[in-house]
């Protein structure tokens, strides 16, 4: 199976792609795969290929070793306090998946939720700050067990990063969410297995495995123009009210109908066979 390759030198990434699935790895393992603005350019680079790459029907991120990301590079944020400001060090143009689908979406981590290809954060362990950022604007989130987690903005004098203040609240709840974001309090997946955040927490060693079945599923048995429509939708509709919601929902329903995807999945339907989407 042909996919796109990267055209960015990968120094704080890695990535791959298998059977439909990209699995992209925050890797500077030395640093508990803290961010810094090399990686920030490399995951929104990567992510762009998996957009436009018609191999690609599900991205996977996770980190390289013992931790997800621990939030920004502590050296980094020395040097923005003897600064007195925010230097991002990122380079003026980056890459934009997602844009253009609405004007509220065309920012940092927000472009995720407009983007076609469905995202999965596998948390393997720890999450903090904008590494937090990065697992609440995944589409699904897995994690394991007895992983600690932070917003950990207060604990530095800076406010919620990255629209988290308007995102956990509609994950988890306004009252949970204002625990977690005026304290910047630690907190483990074990204490918040069942808010909302996460779609499974399990453990660890079950972790990856647990990942790769969904994503799978998700890539290999479900139409793709399906699961793009949807993710789609579900942005939208963070925007609009519910007859809006209804009418595209009418106008995609009758342009799909005519696709090849549409009658390989009646037709397994009927067979009582699993479907071989092409994506067409």
């Amino acid at each position: 199976m042909s996919h796109l390759e990267p055209q960015l030198e990968l120094k704080t990434t890695t990535y791959s792609v298998s059977h439909h699935v990209a699995t992209l790895t925050l890797s500077r393992p030395h640093r508990h795969n803290a961010w810094t603005g090399r990686m920030h350019t490399e995951y929104r680079h990567l992510l762009s290929i998996a957009e436009s790459d018609p191999a690609v029907r599900v991205v996977v991120v996770t980190g390289a070793g013992r931790a997800f990301c621990v939030g920004g590079d502590a050296e980094a944020l020395g040097k923005h306090a003897e600064r007195g400001s925010y230097d991002p060090g990122t380079p003026a143009e980056l890459d934009k998946p997602g844009y253009g689908l609405a004007a509220a979406f065309d920012t940092d981590f927000a472009f995720q939720l407009a983007m076609e290809t469905p995202i999965i954060a596998c948390v393997n362990g720890a999450a903090a700050g904008v590494g937090l950022a990065v697992v609440a604007y995944a589409d699904l989130r897995f994690g394991a067990q007895g992983v600690t987690m932070s917003t950990a903005h207060g604990r530095l004098g800076l406010p919620a990063e990255y629209g988290l203040s308007w995102m956990l609240p509609r994950l988890i709840g306004p009252t949970r969410a204002t625990d977690l974001l005026l304290s910047s309090r630690r907190f483990t997946t074990d204490e918040i297995a069942d808010w909302g955040l996460f779609n499974a927490v399990v453990p660890g060693d079950e972790l990856r495995g647990t990942v790769d079945d969904y994503s799978a599923m998700l890539a290999n048995e479900v139409a793709p123009q399906s699961v793009r429509a949807t993710k789609q939708q579900m942005a939208l509709d963070l925007l609009r009210n519910v007859g809006a919601s209804v009418d595209d929902a009418g106008a995609r329903l009758t342009q799909m109908m005519g696709s090849a995807d549409y009658r390989e999945g009646v037709a397994a339907l009927t067979g009582k066979r699993k479907p071989n989407f092409t994506d067409e």
